[in-house]
Formats: structure tokens, C-alpha cells, sequence
């Protein structure tokens, strides 16, 4: 059952068609469905399958290899010791294989190459000295490891450089494809409640496929993230030890960052964590943002301060409550479900449900053909007196406008009170005096079900809903 994924099965189909031989990257954060895209989207059409072990050596990485091209048709009982043999092994059962495109799918490939295996060098050899020249081969590779897939194939400098032909970046579901997964599952959401569910697992298909139907979202949550036996109770530890191999490195970055409701410069990071300002920490971030787990956001007229914002719902969700949990209370979440502490969580976590549909959110606005950026901004106390202002999403647009947002999570129709009307206000204005009132400013309201003609709702110029979120 494949959901969405449109453009991944159109570049896919592209390319098996193609006269000429493709060599296709798929990668994309652990759990969000890359081997199951393509092991459905080929049903039937693999030639030779694999993926290797996590963790696991060179030895036993050589012998799974050999068992696969067994599984494959291969008749062989030896194991290669190199992987120039191991390659060498596959060309036999290309050979072999009847006329047509023969689809090869080497999943996990970050595992497969272990320290001083040469892996590389032989999968440099194996597509320039013979596969490319070939016009029937579709070889696939796979990864979560997305950092392994951005350095030593995409920005390779020896001999695979600029030898994929097709990258597929396998992302979350959206809001929309959520809706139609559960949908399918038989299982039936309010868009209230998906969202809900959406801020605690993002768009992950694999999380959203342990809902159990006849369950309310609070007792599903319960049973996955806060019962003793549950299926995502432990995910965090092994997410992380499952991509880099000093996983506690990047544990820490991530741990640091699940602190901050406004995110944390470079410098901020290496401060309290007290780091060695080194290349080591951007490489860890750039690492970090190419598997899906932090965004970088750039401040408004501010060069070089951007700032790191850990976006990957699950892990937000560990950090606030499963790692806090030490009372060991399976029923926490159905407990706490009506408290302050719940509405402040809802709050900041629609903040960040807003950023993963920044593009639904434009659409709605009716400017997804105007040429935008989205920033962040604050500003401290001045020094006559005037409050400081922060902005958590600022749509700065190429016809001289820029659209604040303020996002609000509610289940009735949204009241602009008194404190908020006070908020935008200063908002505005600092951010007018700051930008010498060179743009003009549209507030936009991003809410579930609207804004009540109540209040100072005149404040508002724009709104955006969850059925606007929600499409595709």
C-alpha cells in the first residue's frame, strides 16, 4: 500500500525505462520508508537484493552479500574476501539473468562500507568499468545514514563524482498523507487529533503504522512511548546508534538542542556543551541536518546567525517526556492530557508542525508563485524601554511584504485576547523600527479551525486552518 510518493515512483519509473544504464541514490531519515518504496515499487522486478548489517564487519558483511546473491540464483558456495570479489560475483549474475532491466537494490550501503574494507573503490570499479557502459542495469542504493550518502556520493571527488544520476530524498509524510494513511488502515482521526499525533511522531510512516484502531491518540501514545513494552519507548538510543559511529557525539548536540524553544547559534551549542570549536562540530550538524533530524533557519539581516533547531518531532517528544518520566507512570500521557504542562507542549510543538507545511501554508496565502524566504527574528529590550519581540516564523516575500505568523494550536475557533492583540502590536512595531518601515506587514493567524469574530480579531489579516494544511 503506497501512499503518496509521486514524484519518488515517477523518477523511479524514469529511470528503469531509461535505454541507458542509472545509477539512483534513495536516503532519507531511518524509518521514513525508502526500502519499502522500493521494494513495493519493484515488486516482483528485483534482480539482486540486499542490505547490510548494522554494525556488523567486514567478514560478515562479505558473507551476506554471498547469501543474498544465493537467495538471488547465483550458484556459488564460496564467500568473496574482498569486495572487489564480492562484486565481481554480482557481474556473474547479471550476466546470467534473463533480457531486460535488471534491477539491482543495495539497501543500508552506509553499513556495508566498514573501516579499511575498501567498499568504495570497488563500487567505483564495478559501475565505471562496467555497469555504466552496460545499457540494462538499474542499480539502487540505500541509506539512513543520509551523511554517508551526501559525502561519498554525491560530493565524491574520485572516481564517483557526478556519477548518480537520480536522488531520491525520501521525506516525512505531510499532514495530508498522514490523513490518507490512517484512512486506509481503517482507522478514523479528527484533523485535530491527527495533528496531535503529528507533533509527537512527525510524518514517520513506520511510527504511525503501530496505531492500534478502536484506540483514542492519548492511549495510543501511552501504549507506544510510556508502557514498558512499547514499541517506540526505546526508539531514541537505538535511532541514533544506528547512523553514526560515535552516536553519543551527536546525542549530546541533540540532547542540547531539545532545551531550546527558539533554537541555538553555533557558538551556543559549543558553549554549553563546551565543545572544541572545531570543524568536528559542523561536520556533527551538517551530519545531523542531512538525516532529517535539525534545520538550520537563517535570522532576517542577519548574516551568519543562524540558528539550529532540532525538528524531528520523536525525538523532541523523548526529550520533554519519556527521558523525564521517572515516576514510570504507562498511563502519563492520558494523566496529563488536560494540564498546563499539555498546552504549553501543544503550543510550541504546532510552532514546529507549521515550519514541516511551510509550503501548504503559502499556498494558502496565495504566494507559493512569489519567490519567498522564511526566517526567523528577535529582538532584545531597547534602550527607551521598549520590549523585546521575537517572530518564530517570518515569511519575507519578493513583493515587498513579509508576512508574520503567529501559529495557535486550539480546537474551537481561536480569540484573540487582549495579551495577544499586545504581542502583535509590539511585534510589529519592532519589527518596522528595525527594518526602517521598508515593508509592509500582513499578520497571518495559523490555527486549526479558524478565528472567532470575537476580540481584537481585526488584528489579523490573513488566516490560515488545518484544511488548508492538510492539503496535498
Amino acid at each position: 500500500m503506497l501512499i503518496g510518493r509521486e514524484k519518488e515512483q515517477k523518477t523511479l519509473r524514469q529511470a528503469f525505462e531509461s535505454d541507458e544504464s542509472q545509477f539512483v541514490a534513495v536516503y532519507g531519515r531511518r524509518r521514513v520508508g525508502k526500502t519499502y518504496l522500493v521494494r513495493q515499487f519493484f515488486k516482483g522486478k528485483l534482480t539482486f537484493a540486499h542490505s547490510g548489517q548494522a554494525k556488523g564487519s567486514m567478514a560478515e558483511q562479505l558473507y551476506g552479500w554471498a547469501a543474498s546473491l544465493r537467495d538471488a540464483g547465483l550458484k556459488t558456495e564460496s564467500t568473496p574476501k574482498t569486495w572487489l570479489e564480492a562484486f565481481d560475483l554480482l557481474k556473474d549474475l547479471i550476466r546470467r539473468s534473463p533480457d531486460g532491466k535488471k534491477v539491482i537494490f543495495i539497501d543500508e550501503m552506509p553499513w556495508l562500507d566498514t573501516p579499511r574494507s575498501n567498499f568504495t573503490n570497488a563500487l567505483e570499479f564495478f559501475w565505471n568499468n562496467w555497469a555504466s557502459a552496460r545499457e540494462d542495469v538499474l542499480l539502487i542504493v540505500c541509506g539512513s545514514a543520509t551523511s554517508w550518502i551526501v559525502n561519498k556520493l554525491f560530493k565524491n571527488h574520485g572516481g564517483l563524482h557526478n556519477r548518480v544520476t537520480h536522488r531520491i530524498l525520501v521525506e516525512p509524510f505531510t499532514l495530508h498523507e498522514c490523513e490518507l494513511y490512517v484512512e486506509k488502515r481503517g482507522i478514523r482521526l479528527s484533523r485535530y487529533d491527527i495533528i496531535e499525533a503529528y507533533m509527537v511522531m512527525g510524518g514517520i510512516p513506520y511510527y504511525w503504522s503501530l496505531l492500534e484502531r478502536g484506540k483514542s491518540v492519548a492511549q495510543n501514545i501511552d501504549g507506544l512511548f510510556f508502557s514498558k513494552t512499547g514499541a517506540l519507548r526505546y526508539e531514541f538510543q537505538e535511532l541514533y546508534n544506528s547512523l553514526f559511529k560515535n552516536p553519543d557525539y551527536y546525542i549530546n548536540i541533540v540532547l542540547t538542542l531539545g532545551t531550546s524553544k527558539s533554537g541555538m547559534s553555533r557558538d551556543e551549542i559549543i558553549n554549553a556543551r563546551h565543545l572544541p570549536s572545531s570543524g568536528t562540530v559542523s561536520a556533527a550538524l551538517d551530519d545531523l541536518e542531512h538525516c532529517g533530524f535539525i534545520s538550520k533557519t537563517p535570522s532576517f539581516n542577519l548574516k551568519n546567525r543562524a540558528k539550529y533547531c532540532l525538528t524531528d518531532n520523536y525525538s523532541l517528544f523523548y526529550i520533554k517526556y519519556i527521558q523525564s518520566n521517572t515516576n514510570n507512570d504507562e498511563h502519563f500521557w492520558t494523566h496529563n492530557y488536560k494540564s498546563s504542562q499539555h498546552a504549553a507542549w501543544t503550543g510550541l510543538a504546532f510552532e514546529r508542525v507549521c515550519f514541516q507545511h511551510v509550503a501548504q501554508i503559502k499556498t494558502a496565502l496565495g504566494i507559493s508563485g512569489i519567490q519567498t524566504s522564511v526566517y526567523t527574528w528577535q529582538t532584545s529590550k531597547s534602550a527607551d524601554g521598549s520590549r523585546g519581540a521575537q517572530i518564530d516564523m517570518l515569511i519575507d516575500r519578493a513583493d515587498n511584504m513579509v508576512n508574520i505568523c503567529e501559529m495557535k494550536f486550539s480546537k474551537s475557533p481561536y480569540t484573540i485576547s487582549n495579551d495577544d492583540s499586545a504581542a502583535i502590536a509590539n511585534k510589529v512595531d519592532r519589527f518596522s523600527e528595525a527594518t526602517a518601515f521598508s515593508k509592509s506587514i500582513n499578520v497571518t493567524l495559523v490555527t486549526v479551525n479558524g478565528i472567532a469574530e470575537a476580540g481584537h480579531w481585526n488584528d489579523i489579516h490573513s488566516v490560515v486552518t488545518a484544511e488548508d494544511l492538510f492539503r496535498g
